[in-house]
Parts: structure tokens; C-alpha cells; sequence
């Protein structure tokens, strides 16, 4: 290895080459930082074009010369250096860790317009290229290119898809209990409760099936994912997979993308009959609806189009849970309760989302008559 460095006019001109490993020589580095120091340099120069390995000892003598030319305010050129080694050190020097005081000073009420569009504006930019990375990693899982590995995969399947069959079977068993008893109500008016089996079936099969499972998997898995994810940045590791070059949308969000939308169509179909199952207990044990005639008009009350408009809103939510997650998660800040605001907001924006689309998707299948 070769450190030479020397002062021509107003350039301070060093040398790097051969293979900079564990790098040590205190008497030429203190010599380098004295130089630099010195007033008659207004500019400093890297000549990297014979550099060959390196490690992070390089990287502390040039980040510590990027904050001397920083503090000194002269030029610091870094044309030569390899693209790698300057992305570290543009990382290394990008984060503020001085505390931020607040000023005493109030906006008015145009400022604080103002503020809020151009935050509005940076959140729709942020999460559309969230979205456009997302997807083109889902485009890369099918043509067999994305950096992820299988054993993420199997977790998260595991995760969102065994581990979530007893609560998701549960609940979806009360929800069909509790609309076979609402619906009997009016039903029992005019001697036509044996029409609960209808009722239930339909709504759970088309709708509730997929939004009481998308509401369960949104507090249970939405929240994990960010909560996960949320830590890591927190943690930094975020920061070290983007160091290594390793895609954040291919090693944490797809794993997790695919898993919730493989998972959530299989949810809803055991919810569908989980609810079906609720209904008839009514109807059979407090009815007294015979279990032949009241599963006889389930199953005539039961469609195909109906069915797979419930499991088309299933694979939906899938998507807009596991983003959602995934989304506040690698947006988390760096402190333990932006932890719990990045879960908080998962939680609520996939809900929303989820009520949204369920809007859209009703509307359209009204028009096109499905």
C-alpha cells in the first residue's frame, strides 16, 4: 500500500494506491490531517485510480479529512474514489446526530399551509417510490432475480398463515352467530327465519369473511411487519443492508408481501365457513331450524361469483396490509416510540385502505353486474 500526499499552490493533492487493509501508520496520518489543516489549502484532491482492496481503516482517514474540508469549507473531490467506497462515506456523514432545538418562534397560518403541502407533497413521492420499488421486486420473485431468501419466505408464511388460524376461526364464528341473530329479528316478524342460512351466507362468502379477516391480520400482522421492520431501522440494520447493496424492498418487504398474499385468500375461505358455521348453530340450536333444511338454503344461497369476489377482496388486503406494514417500517424513525407510531399508523392506514378498496371493488362489481 502507498499513502503520498503533497501540496501544490492551493491543492492538496493524495495519492492512494495499491490495497489499503488495516491500515496504520499514526506519524504519516497526523502529518495528513496537520497539512490539512493548514491554511494555505483551499482545496483537497483523491487520486484513487491505483486503489485496489480496502476496509474500513481507508474509510476513517478519508472521513476524516471530508470533515476537516467540511469545517474549513474548501473543495473535496472525490471523482477517482470507487462508487462504493464514496456511497459509505456520503452515508457516514449524512446523519445529523446533533440535537435539533426547537425554536420559540410560531407560524402563521399560511406557513403552516404551506408546511403541511410540502409534506403532504414528500409522503405521496416517499410512498409512490415505495410502491414502484414493491412491485418491481414482486416482478423480479416471478422471473426468479429478487435477493430474498427462502427461509424468510417459510417464516412468514408461517407466521401469517398456521399461527393465525385459531383466532381468524374464532372470530369469523362469532360474527356468522352474531348476524344469524340480527337477521332473525326481522326475520321472525314474518315467519321467515328458516331465510337466516341465506343471510348468512351470502354476507359472509361476498364481504365480512374477507373484511373481519383483513381487520384481524391488519392488527396481528400489519403491525408485526412494522413493528419488525421498525426496530431494524432503529437498530441500524437497515442502514448496513443498504451499505452491502442488498435491496430493502427484496430482502424485507417481499418475503413478507408474498407470504400475506398467498395466506389471505386461505384465511378468508376458512372464515366464509367458520361464519356459515356460527349461523347454523343459531339457526339450529336456538331456531330450531332442522340442520338438513337450513343447510339446504346455504347452499343454494351459495354462488361461485359471490365466492370468489370474497376471496378476490382477500388477496387485495393481503397486498394493502403487507404494505402498509412494511411501508411505516422502513419509514420508522430512529427512537423507540417512533416504534410504536409506525405500528399505530399500519394498523389504522390499512384499515382505511382496506374500507376504501372495498368501496371501489363493490362499485364496480354493481356496474359490471357481478
Amino acid at each position: 500500500m502507498k499513502l503520498d500526499f503533497q501540496k501544490r499552490q492551493k491543492t492538496l493533492t493524495i495519492l492512494l494506491e495499491g490495497n489499503f487493509l488495516h491500515f496504520d501508520a499514526p506519524a504519516q496520518k497526523n502529518e495528513l490531517y496537520a497539512l490539512a489543516q493548514n491554511s494555505a489549502v483551499r482545496e483537497i484532491a483523491i487520486d484513487a485510480r491505483s486503489l485496489g482492496e480496502w476496509d474500513s481503516s481507508l474509510v476513517v482517514v478519508l472521513m476524516t479529512l471530508m470533515q476537516t474540508a467540511k469545517a474549513r469549507k474548501i473543495a473535496f473531490k472525490t471523482a477517482s474514489l470507487p462508487a462504493d467506497l464514496k456511497q459509505l462515506l456520503e452515508l457516514a456523514l449524512a446523519v445529523n446526530r446533533h440535537p435539533v432545538h426547537d425554536s420559540n418562534q410560531t407560524e402563521d397560518f399560511l406557513e403552516h399551509i404551506g408546511d403541511w403541502g410540502l409534506g403532504f407533497m414528500a409522503s405521496l413521492h416517499r410512498g409512490l417510490v415505495f410502491l414502484g420499488n414493491s412491485f418491481h421486486s414482486v416482478g423480479r420473485f416471478f422471473t426468479g432475480q429478487a435477493v430474498m431468501r427462502s427461509v424468510d419466505l417459510w417464516q412468514a408464511l408461517e407466521e401469517c398463515g398456521p399461527k393465525a388460524l385459531s383466532i381468524v376461526g374464532l372470530i369469523s364464528f362469532m360474527v356468522g352467530l352474531i348476524l344469524a341473530f340480527v337477521g332473525a329479528i326481522q326475520l321472525k316478524t314474518f315467519g321467515a327465519q328458516v331465510f337466516v342460512a341465506s343471510l348468512v351466507t351470502i354476507g359472509m362468502i361476498r364481504i365480512m369473511g374477507a373484511i373481519m379477516v383483513g381487520i384481524i391480520m391488519a392488527g396481528r400482522t400489519g403491525a408485526s411487519y412494522a413493528a419488525t421492520i421498525g426496530t431494524m431501522q432503529v437498530n441500524e440494520e437497515i442502514d448496513a443492508l443498504k451499505t452491502m447493496g442488498i435491496p430493502v424492498s427484496d430482502f424485507l418487504v417481499l418475503p413478507r408481501v408474498v407470504a400475506l398474499v398467498i395466506t389471505m385468500p386461505l384465511l378468508v375461505l376458512l372464515a366464509d365457513f367458520a361464519g356459515m358455521l356460527g349461523g347454523a348453530f343459531v339457526g339450529t340450536a336456538l331456531l330450531g331450524i332442522p340442520a338438513e333444511e337450513y343447510w339446504k338454503y346455504a347452499w343454494s344461497a351459495f354462488g361461485l361469483t359471490n365466492f370468489l369476489v370474497g376471496l378476490f377482496h382477500g388477496l387485495v388486503f393481503g397486498f394493502v396490509i403487507s404494505l402498509c406494514g412494511c411501508y411505516f417500517g422502513v419509514y420508522c424513525g430512529r427512537n423507540a416510540d417512533s416504534v410504536g407510531v409506525a405500528t399505530t399508523n399500519a394498523v389504522v392506514w390499512a384499515i382505511v385502505w382496506m374500507i376504501v378498496l372495498t368501496g371501489v371493488i363493490t362499485f364496480f362489481c354493481e356496474v359490471v353486474g357481478v
